[in-house]
């Protein structure tokens, strides 16, 4: 079956390559230019947040509050920093990916500390969950690499048996634009024992075998369906693991309405407001993103602004 599959570095165009991403193939990749250069990019900032501590090991030498302060100001620094963006474009282009007709959202730098040391806020352990469940579009796929070596016991984990099948779950009660109101920002570094936000996640029990965990090296790279049900492998490694994320959808597909079966998504609200063009960093046409629109766009904030929430709080 396609959700079964895996390919190595796959010579496919990116039509053809999308098309099976829909299907729940997974694709991964060698490093490549750009992403050498991000990882590069990210490592030097993550030196200069931990300054002589190893980051891979400064959360046995940091009160959890301290730690926490930290990420508060590396990862927002990186994920709005012009370079993020130019390395995003460069990556989508090594990959074949036409970056006139590709929009993307700002990375994310996540960091996964070791032991339970800090699993919620912003540095939040995910429980298997589709992003589909976050008002993600069905075209949406996720682009994922490592900072630094991962390994079996810290990376993150697909399950298969639950692709196309429903899960019982709570993303009724997720709303994108009021999550974009009230829960982010820099108040989530507070999270440090309980995480109060409103994350959809599993209602019913599951079985996470069979399940693929994939280890690549730094700079290389997985890329998948916002559909795919994936989680967080607990980490017991003794390493806090460092990696970037970001999500793109394909201009025709969002307008055919093209991507990978829905199945279980009850939440409300869409992130299509928040992604640039590769090549000018324009916002997707109006007209494509009111075809996403379902009624609840008078609440909330339909795209986070980081000044204005600040300002709010």
């Amino acid at each position: 079956m396609p959700n079964d599959t895996i390919y190595f570095d796959e010579p496919l165009d990116d039509d053809a390559r999308r098309a099976r991403l829909y299907e729940g193939a997974l694709f991964v990749y060698s490093p490549t230019k750009h992403t050498r250069g991000f990882i590069e990019f990210a490592q030097g900032l993550i030196r200069e947040a931990f300054g002589a501590r190893d980051p891979e090991k400064a959360q046995y030498e940091l009160p959890v509050e301290e730690f926490a302060r930290i990420l508060g100001e590396l990862k927002p620094k990186f994920i709005h920093h012009p370079e993020s963006k130019r390395f995003v474009r460069g990556i989508i282009e090594d990959l074949g990916g036409d970056a006139g007709q590709i929009y993307f959202d700002v990375p994310k730098m996540r960091s996964s500390t070791s032991d339970q040391y800090l699993t919620t806020g912003i540095a939040y352990a995910w429980h298997p969950h589709r992003d589909t469940w976050y008002s993600a579009p069905s075209c949406q796929l996720n682009w994922w690499l490592p900072i630094l070596p991962t390994a079996t016991s810290n990376v993150m984990a697909f399950h298969p048996r639950y692709w196309n099948r429903g899960v019982a779950n709570t993303s009724k009660g997720y709303n994108y634009y009021l999550w974009n109101q009230q829960h982010r920002g820099g108040h989530v570094t507070q999270y440090l024992k309980e995480d109060p936000r409103p994350l959809p996640k599993p209602a019913e029990p599951m079985d996470l075998d069979p399940q693929i965990r994939l280890v690549v090296p730094p700079g290389g790279l997985i890329l998948f369906s916002g559909a795919q049900m994936h989680s967080s492998v607990p980490n017991t490694s003794g390493k806090t693991r460092w990696s970037i994320d970001f999500r793109t959808v394909h201009l025709a597909d969002a307008a055919a309405r093209r991507g990978a079966p829905k199945s279980d998504e009850m939440c409300t609200g869409t992130t299509m407001r928040d992604y640039f063009r590769a090549t000018d960093l324009a916002r997707l046409p109006e007209e494509i993103v009111a075809m996403y629109n379902d009624g609840t766009e008078e609440g909330g904030a339909l795209v986070y602004d980081p000044a204005t929430a600040a300002r709010s709080k």
